[in-house]
């Protein structure tokens, strides 16, 4: 019998204390390879620590789920699948958008006209002498690429002149259109767009023009963009009503880290989440982010209380997690249509417990992925998009898979989650 191992008690400062002292030994490659190694190794003690961390949580951290092919997964577990038609098969034609960008795609470019200068249209040929030049309709294009800085400060320095009788201080006039405000509107429109538009940190930005001679603290840039968050405020909401509109609802959500997060005195919960809620209908698409202690299902519910009556039950796309699917009162409609991938998911995990009946429900859904993708190729509309998948998609799986096989199946499928 092994003897017990044992137990070393170490804090995160002692652990981080070790690697500083172990560093200058060691080359920076292999040192965040070490580094990587604990800093594993303390968030795996943290999920065992926690009382709602499961077994198959643990499986998936340690052993990520790559959603291969099915003729791969098949594969890897020494099963034979299907080869898919030729037709299928074929290699996909390459996206456009490959290459040089030409001079239409610069939309927000100056576009200066820079004449010829000696030559006018209707002069005399200077190479020919005898014939007449005319202008082309396509100039030659040049574009020049400029850096700057994504904002830029100038400075005014307003002469003032002093009477050394009276002592009268004369002040030249504020140039025409510069305000007394030191912060222009698009000043504010260009720190949203960073950071919310493309993802900048205000610290990120502070280092940026800080380089570039320009200070503009992180807790500066968050007053600027506070004070004009009030006057989008109306386009917001009209957002979300519009959004409440929509034909087809998307919604997830994930949790995200805050530094501190009021709540009602009477709220337990701990987590914090960011909501998504995509809305489409023909000719727009909206996108919805919520960040705090509500789900997205409870987002989403908010959101539907703007909708108009009267109009047909939309679309509710989503996995199947409890929290996804909102709390609706009864006169509130929905079509709740659960993603595909999440579920053949499932049964990828529980191949090799059920090799056969999993095989068969991959294979099946190879090919509801490649009727939807004919469905797409061909861009039909919706009503025949619907009436081609019931003719050649659904009930496939139910029919083929039945009986004891199926309550099997479907009851290690649902063990998996405890």
């Amino acid at each position: 019998m092994k003897p017990a191992a044992e137990v070393l008690d170490i804090s995160r400062e002692d652990l981080e204390s070790l690697l500083e002292r172990v560093r200058p030994s060691l080359p920076e490659e292999d040192f965040g390879k070490v580094k990587a190694v604990v800093e594993g190794l303390e968030l795996l003690t943290e999920l065992i620590a926690d009382k709602d961390t499961t077994i198959r949580d643990l499986r998936k951290l340690l052993f990520p789920l790559v959603m291969e092919k099915t003729r791969e997964v098949l594969e890897r577990a020494g099963l034979e699948g299907k080869r898919k038609p030729a037709a299928v098969e074929k290699k996909k034609p390459k996206k456009p958008g490959h290459g040089r960008n030409g001079a239409d795609a610069y939309s927000g470019a100056t576009r200066v006209e820079v004449p010829y200068g000696q030559l006018t249209a209707g002069d005399r040929c200077p190479g020919c002498e005898k014939g007449r030049v005319y202008v082309q309709q396509d100039p030659r294009v040049l574009v020049r690429i400029a850096g700057q800085a994504p904002l830029t400060a100038t400075v005014y320095e307003l002469e003032r002149l002093r009477c050394n009788l009276c002592g009268e201080v004369f002040t030249a006039q504020t140039p025409e259109g510069v305000g007394e405000e030191k912060y222009e509107d698009t000043a504010a429109t260009m720190i949203a767009q960073l950071k919310y538009g493309s993802g900048m940190p205000f610290y990120q930005l502070e280092h940026l023009e800080q380089s570039l001679g320009i200070p503009l603290p992180a807790a500066t840039q968050w007053e600027i963009v506070e004070d004009v968050a009030e006057l989008i405020q109306p386009a917001w909401e009209e957002l979300i009503w519009q959004a409440a509109q929509g034909e087809v609802l998307h919604n997830d959500d994930t949790s995200v880290r805050v530094l501190h997060l009021a709540r009602e005195p009477a709220d337990e919960r701990t987590g914090v989440f960011t909501s998504s809620i995509g809305s489409t209908a023909p000719g727009w698409k909206i996108a919805l982010f919520f960040s705090g202690a509500r789900h997205a299902g409870e987002n989403l519910t908010e959101v539907l209380k703007y909708r108009a009556a009267g109009l047909a039950a939309p679309i509710r796309m989503s996995d199947a997690l409890a929290r996804n699917a909102p709390k609706l009162s009864e006169d509130v409609e929905l079509l709740v249509a659960n993603c595909l991938a999440h579920g053949r998911r499932q049964f990828v995990e529980v191949l090799t417990n059920f090799p056969e009946e999993c095989r068969h429900v991959l294979e099946s859904l190879g090919a509801v992925y490649r009727n939807d993708a004919v469905a797409r190729e061909q861009k039909m509309p919706p009503e025949e998009r619907l009436r081609f998948r019931a003719t050649h998609s659904a009930g496939s799986i139910a029919r083929k898979v039945s009986g004891p096989q199926a309550k099997n199946l479907r009851y290690q499928s649902n063990s998996s989650d405890v």
